[in-house]
């Protein structure tokens, strides 16, 4: 069978389940509908939340950035593992032992202040918003390449089944879903490294054969031959400055991920939260340990396949070719010799390669059965789905409890508030579906930026009204508007209106570290300078940091 029918097998086979799993799990009540109850089993959990956190980003982009970038590209596997030992010390057991729904719950209790809710509402929707464009254009990719449809019709189609399991189940629904996502996606991503690893070296294991075999060598003498620098040339594309800062914008962004911090509500006490962490980061460690092999092997494969080709070879390629009709790969004869050249310099270089396919491509170059080409699209289709469904319920819940149930009515009834919740994912939806067909940018530079946001904004606020009972709404409310604010405006203005990297030439991706800063400064000296929180919430927060046990019914719910 060919490529496409063994991807539409799959896909729909994967979307039947995803759409069974999704009925299984509709809900009536709130519980159920924005924490899934507090029942979801550790491991679950942990499977759900590396589903969750590994995006199309992770599964599509992370690798491709890898392989262009080279050693450079290794901000994206620390920054975003690296986060994951954050959260599990620093946030997830006493979020949980709050027992919220919501991260805008948390900042509005903890700061004793409506205003302070509603400041992070907005950031939690500005921060999915961002997150989400990313996952949308991830599911056009897939679909425009492997179905041969429109990039916006497979924006659409993916818009349509993730509305189906979010509405109807709320959280229930998407943990669950998630779980059979992770299975479908590591396994996606597992095969072919496998496979081409040992085609490529005679090792199995793709991590072994990173490591010990000579690939790495003979990649590093191909760039060189071309005039690139070497694959392993520590801060060839950025700064050392500006590989930290990206580093750690990446680590904080990923504790203070709204979508990441509310699926420790989801577990029934403050122990499960601790196991669903590290549960988490094993999972996901399977795919990173395995990312930097695969972005070498993909880079050697497609030098191999298309450099000193002529455009005749090329088009002989069925893969190129279905490629190229995507726009995402494109070809040009620059200088008239009848042959196709790689060079690092753009006035020369004759092949165009998003960064976004080179995954999913990878598979085709290697020259893998049809059944694992199209199991990596199902592969990346879940990756981009299970993150979605989870930033459209951060903004749906955000508005439907944090602004409606906890401010407009509270008297609102269970069946009330679940319906403003559907309907809210339903407006998130569409407004992510305008964003996933026009895209401010590839998919792990959007999801970087989404980081940056959540670095400056969420990570500080929620640190210090863990760890420091002085802090009050005056500094919480100035210190992530501050570093929101400033964080935003860099990033648009470097990357959508010709402001330069000012900052001593941190690129957009890292100036959520500075972000941070400010917040960190600022909400600590206002604090300072104003009156000091309530006795109660100070008594709150030392309970808080208590070991074991749960918060009070009147303080938790």
């Amino acid at each position: 069978m060919s490529v496409e029918i063994w991807t539409i097998l799959f896909v729909g086979l994967s979307f039947i389940a995803y759409l069974y799993i999704g009925w299984q799990s509709r809900v009536k009540g709130s519980a159920d509908f924005f924490v899934a109850g507090r029942g979801v089993p550790s491991l679950a959990n942990g499977a759900a939340t590396a589903a969750d956190w590994m995006s199309a980003a992770s599964f599509i982009s992370m690798a491709g950035v890898i392989s262009v970038l080279g050693y450079d590209g290794s901000v994206y596997l620390m920054g975003w593992t690296g986060g994951y030992v954050l959260l599990a010390l620093l946030l997830a057991p006493y979020l949980r032992k709050f027992g919220k729904y919501t991260v805008p719950d948390f900042v509005g209790d903890r700061y004793y202040s409506n205003s302070a809710r509603v400041v992070a509402v907005i950031a939690a929707i500005f921060i999915s918003m961002t997150y989400v464009a990313g996952q949308m254009r991830g599911v056009g990719i897939v679909f425009s390449r492997f179905l041969q449809v429109d990039i916006n019709t497979g924006v659409i189609l993916g818009m349509v089944i993730v509305a189906f399991f979010s509405v109807l189940g709320g959280m229930k629904g998407i943990t669950w879903t998630q779980v059979a996502q992770y299975v479908v996606l590591i396994a996606a991503y597992l095969i072919p490294a496998i496979a081409i690893s040992l085609f490529l070296t005679g090792n199995p294991i793709p991590q072994l054969a990173f490591t010990f075999s000579d690939i790495v060598e003979k990649l590093n003498q191909i760039q060189t031959d071309l005039g690139f620098q070497e694959y392993t040339k520590p801060f060839a594309n950025q700064s050392q400055l500006d590989v930290l800062f990206s580093t750690i914008a990446l680590m904080v962004g990923t504790a203070g991920l709204p979508h990441i911090l509310v699926r420790f509500y989801t577990v029934p006490n403050v122990r499960a939260a601790r196991y669903s962490a590290g549960w988490a980061l094993l999972l996901i460690a399977i795919l990173y340990t395995t990312a930097p092999a695969l972005a070498s092997f993909a880079r050697y494969n497609l030098i191999g396949s298309l450099h000193n080709k002529t455009l005749e070879q090329i088009h002989q390629l069925d893969w190129a070719k279905k490629w190229e009709n995507t726009k995402l790969l494109q070809f040009e004869d620059k200088n008239g010799n009848g042959v196709i050249q790689l060079t690092p310099d753009q006035k020369t270089n004759e092949i165009e390669i998003d960064k976004d396919i080179i995954v999913l491509s990878t598979p085709e170059v290697a020259k893998l059965a049809p059944w694992v080409i199209a199991l990596v699209a199902t592969g990346g289709l879940a990756a981009a789905l299970s993150t979605a469904s989870g930033l459209l319920l951060v903004i749906s819940s955000a508005v439907a409890h944090d602004v409606y149930y906890r401010i407009i009515n509270p008297g609102a009834s269970e069946a009330l508030r679940v319906m403003v919740g559907r309907i809210m994912i339903g407006f998130a939806i569409a407004i992510a579906g305008y964003f996933g067909i026009n895209p401010p940018g590839f998919v792990a530079q959007v999801v970087a930026f989404a980081f940056g946001l959540a670095a400056a904004s969420f990570f500080p606020i929620i640190l210090l009204g863990i760890f420091d009972k002085r802090t009050n709404r005056e500094g919480a409310i100035a210190g992530l508007l501050t570093g929101l604010f400033f964080t935003a405006f860099y990033i648009i203005g470097v990357k959508f209106y010709g402001m330069p990297a000012w900052f001593f030439g941190v690129s957009p991706e890292g100036i959520g570290t500075l972000g941070m800063a400010i917040n960190f400064v600022v909400t600590w000296v206002v604090s300072r300078l104003t009156p000091p929180p309530p006795l109660h919430i100070q008594e709150m927060v030392e309970n808080l940091r208590t070991p074991g046990g749960e918060m009070p019914v009147e303080a938790s719910h």
